[in-house]
């Protein structure tokens, strides 16, 4: 078996293989310490940097190979002629699980609602993990004594996935997303579509009703005989109906009971109940669970409010529709936003100028969103995240929000959007402005 790609999931792959007795060789693009020092604690062979030449020998020479959700469909992996099956971990730790499986896909909130379901079947009695993008590797999750497993899956993890058939499957919307790993916005709708492909009687699929895109798509599976349920915070069996949020069976909790009513975490909570509901939670402990939910780290998250101005670190918010859905919740705000375009056209932005009062640009995306707004608001360019910081408190009048939503990811400056939402709170709470007030 060849491992392709060793990082997280990639080691737990290779951990379970080897306890089956399994021959395993692994190759990373990475000629880096990290990955020989995985393979030489796993006490497996590592080829490093393989040229293509290289790894069509690789795939030659062993009967399937496993790819790492990290390895971009534009690699030689993929182009080569071979009759060796190519696959990754979600599809491999499927074929090897034990109990119902869950999944979750989305361009925008799969982790708050793959949190918010497992925490729905717990309060309901049931003993939930979260795995695949959140949680465990789904292959260390699948050795466990769950009696359902709860899985966020990326495009990434379902192109490469062939029987792939969760009990209950939630697409939860679809927006331009990750143009630098899939060739074209075609391939990332159909790696998405993946999800219910194999989809037949018996199966439940949850489709946001409101998203034209996954709406048109759950014609599939509901034709192959699988259950539809449908949400929105308008139209759906689950949806918000004057103030409540409602379900076939009746009301489940009211808007005012939730601590974090903004629309798009509404729509999350509206799609976790639908999901939860369909792996059998109860009503009670959907709504126990959603009333008890405080949000998720670097998801508009409340850092500090000083003078009248409260600061939001939302930088997992990496796509134009997710910063879109974030300022919408706020009258006024002044918007910090940029980092590394993943080529996705950042035009859909301009929607919100009515909200905006300036935007204070960052990053390789500095001079795009420089661009995109002169004509709109007042716009500032920062250089690093303490002068980011500083500009947006300069701009901001009592009653507005700061609010780090970068719309790109965080690779020119940072490791991940956790460091840099981590940064973002750093600068504003060394901000010599009025009482501390939030907290993080």
């Amino acid at each position: 078996m060849l491992v392709y790609g060793l990082g997280m999931s990639g080691q737990a792959v290779v951990r379970h293989l080897l306890a089956e007795g399994t021959q395993v060789v692994a190759a990373d693009d990475d000629a880096g310490e990290a990955p020989r020092r995985a393979a030489a604690e796993l006490g497996i062979e590592l080829v490093a940097a393989p040229s293509p030449a290289t790894v069509a020998d690789l795939c030659a020479g062993v009967d399937e190979v496993v790819v790492s959700p990290g390895v971009p469909a534009r690699h030689p992996l993929f182009t080569m002629e071979t009759a060796t099956p190519v696959m990754g971990e979600i599809e491999m730790a499927w074929r090897r699980a034990r109990v119902p499986v869950v999944a979750v896909t989305g361009t925008n909130g799969k982790t708050t609602i793959v949190t918010m379901v497992t925490a729905m079947l717990e309060a309901s009695g049931r003993r939930a993990v979260a795995a695949g993008n959140i949680g465990v590797p789904l292959f260390d999750a699948v050795s466990g004594d769950a009696e359902v497993l709860v899985v966020e899956v990326s495009s990434f993890q379902l192109a490469l996935t062939s029987t792939f058939r969760p009990a209950v499957a939630a697409w939860c919307n679809f927006s331009p997303d990750h143009l630098d790993w899939h060739p074209s916005l075609e391939h990332y709708r159909r790696s998405k579509a993946r999800l219910w492909v194999n989809s037949r009687a018996g199966d439940v699929v949850v489709a946001n009703a409101e998203d034209p895109v996954v709406w048109a798509e759950s014609e599939v599976p509901r034709r192959a005989g699988a259950r539809r349920v449908s949400f929105g915070l308008q139209r759906g069996d689950f949806r918000v109906d004057d103030g409540v949020l409602v379900g076939p069976s009746g009301a489940l909790c009211r808007v005012e009971e939730l601590a974090r009513p903004f629309p798009h975490e509404m729509a999350d909570a509206l799609c976790a109940l639908a999901t939860a509901s369909a792996a059998g939670a109860e009503a009670e402990g959907c709504r126990r669970a959603l009333v008890e939910y405080r949000g998720l780290p670097h998801r508009l998250e409340l850092v500090r409010e000083a003078n009248g101005v409260r600061f939001y670190d939302d930088s997992k918010a990496t796509t134009p529709a997710a910063v879109v859905a974030a300022v919408e919740g706020f009258e006024s705000v002044v918007l910090v936003a940029g980092g590394r375009n993943k080529g996705i056209d950042l035009s859909p932005l301009r929607t919100l100028a009515w909200r905006l009062k300036a935007v204070v640009a960052i990053g390789e995306a500095a001079p795009e969103l420089s661009a995109l707004f002169a004509d709109l608001c007042a716009v500032k360019t920062a250089s690093t995240m303490s002068e980011a910081v500083g500009a947006a408190r300069d701009l901001a009048r009592p009653g507005d929000a700061v609010v780090l939503s970068p719309a790109c990811s965080s690779f020119d400056w940072y490791t991940s959007y956790a460091e840099r939402g981590d940064d973002f709170a750093r600068c504003v709470w060394a901000l010599p402005v009025g009482e501390r007030q939030g907290s993080r």
